[in-house]
């Protein structure tokens, strides 16, 4: 294909033109990346020397003393369960199963057969006693210890579990 002669020189100026337009815009995008470089080290230099000392700040006020409590929480629920609850529970599946095996014992059998066979005495039935309330009254505490005990252990408090405290950073460590 051949061009005139000032189709070429026009061709040529486009050309000229489009690489000095070109050069142009490289400058610009590397005078962006310098400032953008500039304000990302400002950026980080600013999270070092203000905002981490106030979160830090606002951790230590805040959220560690909740932490502390909830931690204290748990490990009292935690030593009444395991010194005062589950002991009464084995002690008293251990009596359950003991009188299972009283029950399965010859002599007991034997000396039961020899009851039922006796008139049974008939003995004039009174009202409940004190003792009886009071007895009554020392079941429902101790049931109601362990029910709220057994709810504190397995409700799901997030509040009581933290991740272990992070390694503090001086501001030069970067």
């Amino acid at each position: 294909m051949s061009l005139s002669r000032k189709r070429r020189k026009e061709l040529d100026r486009l050309r000229k033109s489009a690489d000095e337009l070109w050069n142009h815009q490289q400058e610009v995008l590397d005078r962006a990346n310098e400032i953008a470089r500039e304000a990302a080290r400002q950026a980080g230099s600013l999270t070092r020397e203000e905002v981490v000392p106030r979160v830090r700040e606002g951790y230590e006020h805040y959220v560690r003393p909740g932490v502390h409590a909830g931690q204290e929480v748990a490990d009292s629920v935690r030593r009444r369960l395991v010194e005062d609850v589950l002991p009464g529970i084995g002690t008293a599946i251990g009596t359950v199963m003991s009188v299972g095996d009283v029950a399965k014992d010859a002599r007991v059998r034997a000396a039961m057969n020899r009851l039922r066979f006796q008139k049974p005495v008939v003995v004039e039935k009174q009202g409940l006693g004190a003792g009886t309330y009071i007895a009554i009254g020392i079941g429902l505490a101790a049931a109601a210890g362990v029910a709220y005990a057994v709810w504190q252990t397995f409700r799901a408090d997030d509040e009581l579990w933290v991740a272990a405290d992070e390694p503090e950073r001086t501001p030069n460590e970067d």
